[in-house]
């Protein structure tokens, strides 16, 4: 389980390790986030200038002195994704000319993580390219959460950490539900190892929907492996983007018996009409974190509910500046 950390103890002794030397920098993908766990850290942000030019061309203006230090960057790199991509590389390359010590580059939803293999022929495998270029921008570590796929950390020729939102996951499950009567869902076969895992975390049986399209034109084919009938329903993933097959396996669920069905999902990408889609379906809540900024129809959505992952970063950035072990987080 996720260990607690108080709001200034864990950044005075982080600051100490390295005599005053961690710097925290956002860029403009999540600024709600970075000043939470600058908080919680006890750590200003550097002042710092991200603006574009009339014609979009990002510019960045570090304005404190941050050689020799310890640097931060908080950035996911969700939508707008290429300019939030953008705006990472180019932090990262005015930090190290500005002769940083270490550049860490903290990306808590991290964009492309879904082209990981090539899909067919003639396609990229754009998460490693992506991880290339912050590579050779000059970070000397990354830092993500739940990223869609492991082998993902593989992609990186420097330290990656992979935190994991299942401890804060576990933790809201144990105060809202009655365990006694949860299942835990996988909506896809691919998803069964995440499903799996939380399920163990809080003695619950797993069930797993298999989406098939038998015929090109034809509607998905939803068929639930387990028997649901009585449970209250958790649906478990990674990502919830256009919200259709969520949508799709919390109507498969109850069509076989389920009493109600919830969701919880580390990144709320919600593209396109699928806050409307959410609001509007039979799902009791969807849970999800602030890896990506919640845009204001997610926070006036009545089933819609966000969990800060603030202390959970900080805690880890903590454990980095001052050369402790991040796994141990999670043992």
């Amino acid at each position: 389980m996720l260990k607690s950390v108080s709001p200034t103890s864990r950044g005075e002794a982080a600051i100490s390790a390295k005599n005053g030397s961690i710097k925290l920098v956002a860029g403009n993908s999540n600024p709600e986030l970075a000043a939470e766990i600058s908080s919680v850290l006890g750590v200003p942000l550097t002042k710092a200038s991200v603006r574009r030019f009339a014609d979009m061309e990002i510019f960045v203006e570090i304005q404190e002195n941050v050689r020799g230090s310890d640097v931060f960057i908080i950035q996911s790199t969700s939508f707008p994704t290429n300019d939030h991509l953008m705006e990472l590389l180019i932090i990262t390359d005015a930090l190290r000319r500005a002769s940083a010590r270490r550049i860490t580059a903290v990306i808590p939803y991290f964009g492309y993580a879904r082209q990981d293999r090539k899909a067919g022929g003639r396609t990229p495998i754009s998460a490693k390219l992506v991880a290339n270029m912050i590579t050779h921008a000059g970070a000397d570590r990354v830092m993500t959460l739940d990223l869609h796929a492991g082998q993902i950390q593989g992609f990186f020729d420097i330290p990656t950490d992979n935190l994991y939102a299942s401890p804060l996951m576990v933790r809201d499950i144990k105060e809202k539900f009655d365990l006694a009567n949860v299942m835990v869902v996988s909506p896809d076969v691919g998803g069964v190892a995440r499903a799996r895992g939380l399920a163990k975390r809080i003695n619950a049986p797993l069930a797993i929907v298999d989406k098939r399209r038998e015929r090109a034109g034809e509607s998905e084919v939803m068929n639930v492996i387990g028997d649901v009938a009585g449970y209250n329903c958790i649906l478990i993933d990674d990502i919830v983007d256009s919200g259709g097959t969520l949508v799709n396996a919390a109507d498969a669920l109850l069509k076989y018996g389920a009493k109600e069905v919830s969701a919880y999902l580390t990144h709320g990408v919600l593209s396109g009409g699928a806050v409307a889609r959410v609001t509007s379906s039979r799902l009791k809540e969807l849970v999800i974190t602030d890896s990506i900024q919640p845009t204001e129809a997610v926070r006036k959505a009545p089933n819609i509910r966000v969990l800060s992952v603030a202390t959970l970063i900080a805690e880890a950035i903590g454990r980095t500046a001052s050369e402790e072990s991040v796994s141990s987080l999670f043992d």
